[in-house]
């Protein structure tokens, strides 16, 4: 059994990580980590966990009694823990924020499955991708391969209350967010520095513009995508290369068929499908925020380190049928 620790375990991603955890045929939880719960029975946070476990929340980290351990931190708090603790070198490491996701002075592979399989099954640390980018990337990637992303990307998502994470603010109040909708950050989201570092590392260069506006949606999981290309490509070129991409991806899959969100939601699958009006192809993409844009991905890079089916805990059924 693969031995597990989480840190920042209260959150939805900790929650999330737990439920998927709990029936993993080959993953132990050995510790769940929060100070500001500790001692507190997992079910009494995580309320959809009653009855499945009677695990506590700690505040210790026998980090030497673990094979693999999780961040759920907010962003900006992972460099800084592993700047105060030590951790030791066999225990891989999986963070979820965002902190080691662009290149740089450290040693963390991004783990998208799709185009770093190899990486990860290699690596002993692990930048797991944001939700809107591992979305948008799902939808751009095989038009990178294409060459197709030469001029600017218009790129459209909305996104489910619990991308917001846990803590209550103005803007996940449900006075606020029910029968409303808004942007936020206009070409100006974390998550574009990352998608450019993929387009570019499939396609070789990148100098069109992807120009990402995010929308808060009225509802509270999963992310619906839409990407508009400027390219004079056959549709059917494009269609058969995109199914090409995606035939080896244990979860993304193109669709032939227009989609809607609830075909995803609770599942770790990404879904694609693309259409063509002239010189426009517009690409719509979806996947849920909290699994495949969050620890369903991360379970998946588990596995993928570990060397065990890459599917593990992960085969789950959309909740809307």
């Amino acid at each position: 059994m693969i031995k597990v620790g989480i840190l920042g375990a209260a959150g939805y991603t900790g929650g999330e990580l737990i439920r998927l955890l709990l029936n993993h045929p080959e993953a132990e939880i050995v510790f769940a980590n929060s100070e500001s719960n500790a001692g507190n029975l997992v079910s009494d946070v995580h309320e959809g966990l009653i009855g499945e476990t009677n695990l506590c929340f700690t505040d210790e980290m026998p980090f030497d009694k673990i094979d693999v351990l999780f961040f759920c931190f907010g962003h900006g708090k992972s460099e800084a823990f592993l700047k105060g603790h030590t951790i030791p070198e066999n225990v891989k490491i999986i963070d979820l924020a965002q902190d080691f996701r662009i290149k740089g002075n450290h040693d963390y592979v991004y783990g998208l499955p799709e185009i770093n399989r190899e990486e990860i099954a290699t690596t002993q640390h692990v930048a797991n991708p944001g939700c809107f980018a591992t979305c948008i990337q799902m939808a751009l990637l095989p038009a990178a391969y294409l060459n197709l992303l030469k001029e600017d990307v218009a790129v459209n998502a909305i996104t489910g209350s619990t991308g917001a994470g846990q803590k209550p603010g103005a803007t996940t109040h449900f006075s606020w967010r029910n029968n409303n909708l808004s942007i936020y950050k206009p070409f100006q989201h974390q998550h574009i520095a990352e998608i450019r570092q993929s387009l570019k590392q499939v396609q070789g260069y990148l100098d069109a513009d992807i120009d990402f506006i995010p929308y808060r949606g009225d509802f509270a999981r999963g992310i619906f995508c839409t990407a508009v290309i400027t390219t004079k490509a056959p549709v059917e070129d494009i269609i058969e290369a995109y199914k090409d991409f995606y035939k080896d991806a244990a979860f993304t899959h193109y669709s032939d068929r227009s989609l809607d969100l609830k075909q995803v939601v609770n599942t770790n699958k990404a879904l694609v499908h693309v259409e063509k009006y002239g010189d426009k192809l517009l690409v719509t993409s979806c996947i849920d925020n909290l699994l495949k844009g969050a620890v369903g991905q991360a379970v998946q890079n588990m596995n993928i380190m570990f060397g065990i089916d890459e599917t593990a805990g992960l085969r789950l059924k959309a909740s809307a049928f």
